[in-house]
């Protein structure tokens, strides 16, 4: 029971200082459950970003039902969840309710200017982490690579290609490799046994 109030707790806390949405929120989980915690290792961190991005719904409510679950189950990833949705209703409803009058006030307005760069920053503090923990596989450059080039080809050429693509082609084609290698060590283990 401790430990599930303490993932509501922590979940409250990141949910109401994350600004910027899900990829924001990344550092913030990765150091208070990877670097302060130790309750998941630092691959399993990558794994689990790959499974919230690329599953429907938005990433921070993904990732939090996920490490909910992995540290206690069913009810630990309902607690995270609404630990994590919490903070984020309450502010959104408060603003709604003086929204027009919010909108006026010019230091609110300087602080959002300063929050969102404090948000590109988070995001790249998570995307660098998580590039430099990622195994330096021939694949994994090559597939960084290529989708990097696409990035700014895309970018550069105002062409609309929606980043789904992206991770139903990484998807597509990590199968393709496991596939391959699954099928020559069957192929090679099949000679060995004719020997």
């Amino acid at each position: 029971m401790k430990k599930i109030l303490r993932l509501f707790f922590i979940m409250i806390k990141i949910g109401l200082f994350t600004f910027g949405g899900g990829y924001a929120m990344i550092a913030l989980l990765e150091n208070e459950f990877v670097s302060k915690r130790h309750w998941i290792q630092s691959n399993e961190f990558a794994d689990m970003v790959a499974i919230a991005e690329s599953t429907p719904g938005p990433i921070a409510i993904n990732f939090a039902t996920f490490i909910g679950y992995t540290q206690s189950g069913v009810l630990g990833s309902a607690v995270a969840t609404a630990g994590v949705c919490i903070p984020s209703f309450v502010i959104i409803y408060l603003i709604s309710l003086f929204f027009d009058a919010f909108q006026q006030i010019r230091w609110v307005t300087a602080a959002f200017k300063g929050i969102q760069v404090g948000v590109v920053v988070l995001i790249l503090s998570a995307g660098f982490k998580m590039l430099f923990q990622m195994p330096k596989t021939v694949y994994n450059i090559i597939c960084m690579s290529i989708t990097m080039i696409c990035l700014v080809v895309c970018s550069l050429y105002a062409v609309n290609f929606s980043s789904i693509f992206y991770i139903i082609t990484s998807a597509v084609l990590g199968l393709t490799v496991y596939f391959v290698k699954w099928l020559c060590k069957r192929m090679t283990h099949e000679k060995g046994n004719k020997k």
